[in-house]
């Protein structure tokens, strides 16, 4: 028995916000119902290329341990099944505009008339109120929005996005906490909750220290690349053969670095000893470092720093981490078996339970691929009466 064995959960979420909190919490096990648009699904299906036997990895990516169910909303019929559905169900997750889903009766208020216990959790680009509720939500957009490209890149270059879908991904993680602390809540109290989160909030909460910063001293913080605003040395360094990180995050290990380098001169420098004097002579410091770390290779500079102790590591790339001894000896690489796609592989939730991760995985489902599975099992509704839904184009179903 996974976490949330029975737990039953109304997916009509498409791309990746919601559709990365819903696999979060399809592999803690809870049984998602992904609701899907007959004609072509979830959007993200058409992302590509790369396509698997033409199956988007993207999609792929993140959307196993879910059913698909494909119900045609511009239908009367199809809005009453997902109405049945909601229900039936413990959580109802969606990320469609503030608004869109009151339009078809299936607002929070609605709902809850007939199903006091349903969480029911609503992601959103800007929120469900203020001037840019209106908006929609977009990763890139709302890294902009949210500050966190102005702090993110060389400091003398453009505003960089960070290399993955943050706000997309954090605000997911949000969605599947917030749903858990529901969860908790209703086994206390037998009622749900109406859970709001908006991405351009998720990712503004992630700004941390440097909105600390900001409140603290009306100062903006300004872009450093690699480097750490108060910490120094702990940024990204040349080697003779590539780069590598060092991180010396307090005096202890500047001591040990020190020796590393043969430069105790450093060590003893009144405008080096402390943490806070080597971040406020940065300027004088670095080139020295730079100078140094440069001479010998990336090989090299790890043993060493490993050995003392100090914060260092390689500059990895995608290909060698997902093929990297620590990430597969921990079963964080799953291979799924998929009726077009051949072997799925995704990176695994880094939840681990009693140190287990022997959990068995389901790949990503095909269009519509459980439609009558969920009518007939959850609606029970009769193998005739599916069919005329089908005729009718409310629902698709694709027998695999």
């Amino acid at each position: 028995m996974k976490p949330l064995s029975g737990i039953k959960v109304l997916d009509l979420t498409r791309i990746v916000s919601g559709p990365f909190a819903t696999m979060l919490l399809g592999d803690l096990g809870a049984e998602i119902i992904k609701i899907e648009e007959p004609a072509s699904g979830d959007e993200s299906r058409t992302y590509g290329p790369p396509f698997i036997h033409g199956e988007s990895a993207y999609f792929l990516s993140v959307n196993r341990n879910k059913k698909s169910c494909a119900v045609n909303l511009k239908t009367p019929e199809g809005i009453a099944l997902i109405r049945d559905l909601a229900l039936k169900s413990d959580v109802l997750i969606e990320n469609f505009r503030p608004g869109t889903l009151k339009k078809f009766g299936l607002s929070y208020e609605e709902l809850t008339k007939q199903n006091p216990g349903l969480i029911y959790c609503a992601i959103t680009g800007f929120g469900q109120t203020g001037p840019d509720s209106h908006r929609p939500g977009y990763d890139l957009i709302i890294q902009g929005e949210s500050g966190v490209m102005d702090i993110t890149g060389d400091p003398d270059g453009p505003p960089t996005k960070v290399g993955t879908s943050i706000a997309d991904l954090i605000t997911g993680q949000y969605a599947s906490q917030g749903v858990l602390a529901a969860l908790v809540e209703r086994s206390r109290t037998g009622v749900g909750r109406r859970v709001e989160v908006a991405m351009y909030d998720c990712l503004a909460s992630l700004l941390t220290f440097n909105a600390g910063s900001y409140f603290s001293t009306g100062n903006l913080p300004k872009r450093k690349g690699n480097s750490h605003p108060s910490i120094v040395p702990y940024e990204t360094f040349e080697t003779l053969d590539g780069w590598i990180n060092i991180g010396v995050a307090n005096d202890k290990f500047w001591n040990s670095f020190c020796k590393v380098i043969d430069r105790l001169d450093l060590q003893h420098d009144p405008k080096f000893a402390i943490a806070s004097d080597r971040v406020k002579n940065r300027l004088e410091l670095l080139p020295i470092i730079r100078e140094i770390i440069k001479k010998n290779k990336k090989s090299y500079w790890i043993e060493l720093l490993e050995k003392a102790g100090i914060p260092s590591g390689m500059i990895k790339n995608v290909g060698e981490v997902c093929d990297s001894e620590q990430l597969v000896s921990r079963g964080m690489v799953l291979n799924m078996p998929h009726p077009t796609a051949g072997i799925v592989k995704n990176i695994d939730s880094p939840l681990r339970f009693d140190d287990r991760n022997d959990e068995v995985h389901i790949a990503p489902p095909i269009l519509g691929q459980h439609t009558r599975e969920i009518l007939r099992d959850i609606l029970k509704i009769s193998p005739a009466e599916i069919m005329s839904l089908e005729k009718k184009g409310a629902i698709k179903c694709t027998d695999i």
